[in-house]
Formats: structure tokens, C-alpha cells, sequence
């Protein structure tokens, strides 16, 4: 069996490297010097606070969540558990590390930095927004579990609001990196 924090960790790699390399290819002229990744990536200090409160709200949101589809559907508690259930293939402190250094970060550059921002420029932007946050939901269909789909979907209209109203990948970075790391290992809700 493979190792899903393994997996996941090498495809955020491959998916954002392939995302960077073939974003970076595109801006090659005059205006953007060869490895500069565009307005998209540049870091302001409010960009942290942004995304570390942002962290706390979508928190609060599955927190409570989390307590009302409980009463609401009986799958709601087996399934929040089976998200839970990838846990025994590493330390919390792998675990964790990845969440909040490479995987959370590597989904939000690839999914709002490369997927939503190249729709957005074919679609329009509130059109780019709703078709890479549907891609982003039906990814997770492979789980067959309705509650983390759902997870997905709040959480892909969450941050891709955010780099649609912030035009930075950052604050949705910091938000994705944090959220992850302590809903699964800090405080996790089951």
C-alpha cells in the first residue's frame, strides 16, 4: 500500500514545480525577467496576518461544521473519522511539517497561482473562479467520502476568494499551510 502522506507530498511537489516552470516559461519578455513569477507571488508583511486569521475563521467555520452535520447525517462522524484514519502512516510531526511546509503551500500555488489564474485569464475571473474551484471539489471525488468533498468545496471557494480579492497567492498560502497543520494534528476536530 502506498503511503498517502508519501503520495501526497510528491504529487504537490510534481504538480507545483510543473506549475512554476510552466508559468515562468509564459513570462519571459521584457516585463518579467526569467524566474520572476509575477504580481501573483509578491510578499507583503499583511499577507501573514491575512492568511493566519483567515486560518482561524475557516477553523471556526469547520468547527461548527463539524458539530451540525453531525446531528444532521449519521455518515457525518464515520466519515470525519476516515479522513482522520490517514494519520497512522506517520508521526504527527511529519505529519504536520508537511501540512504546513510543503503541501498546503504547494496546493495554493498550483490551484489559485497557476489553475485558477490561467481560467481567470480564459474565462473571466468570476468564471475562471467557479471552474477551478469545481476542479479543485471533484478532485477529491477519488475519496468517496462526502464529507471531504464538501471540505474541499469550502475550502476552494475560501481561498479562491481570497486570491481573487488579495491578487496573491500569500495570504491564501499562510490560511492553507496553518488550517491544514492544526486541523489535522494541533486540533483536530474529531
Amino acid at each position: 500500500m502506498v503511503n498517502f502522506w508519501g503520495g501526497m507530498a510528491l504529487a504537490a511537489g510534481v504538480l507545483t514545480i510543473s506549475s512554476l516552470i510552466a508559468g515562468n516559461l509564459e513570462r519571459r519578455d521584457a516585463a518579467f525577467p526569467r524566474w520572476s513569477f509575477g504580481e501573483a507571488f509578491e510578499f507583503k508583511i499583511t499577507h501573514f496576518w491575512i492568511g493566519l486569521a483567515a486560518a482561524v475563521v475557516l477553523y471556526g467555520v469547520f468547527f461548527l461544521g463539524d458539530r451540525i452535520s453531525a446531528m444532521l447525517f449519521d455518515f457525518a462522524k464515520p466519515q470525519v473519522a476516515g479522513i482522520y484514519g490517514t494519520k497512522s502512516q506517520a508521526s504527527p510531526w511529519i505529519i504536520g511539517s508537511l501540512l504546513l511546509l510543503w503541501i498546503g503551500p504547494a496546493e495554493e500555488i498550483f490551484w489559485r497561482g497557476y489553475v485558477q489564474r490561467k481560467l481567470s485569464e480564459r474565462l473571466g475571473g468570476w468564471t475562471g473562479l467557479i471552474v477551478a474551484t469545481l476542479i479543485y471539489t471533484l478532485i477529491h471525488i477519488w475519496s468517496i467520502n462526502f464529507m471531504l468533498i464538501m471540505a474541499a468545496l469550502i475550502c476552494g471557494v475560501f481561498w479562491a476568494l481570497m486570491y481573487k480579492y488579495f491578487r496573491s497567492v500569500w495570504p491564501g498560502i499562510i490560511s492553507h499551510a496553518v488550517w491544514d497543520a492544526v486541523i489535522f494534528v494541533v486540533f483536530p476536530i474529531n
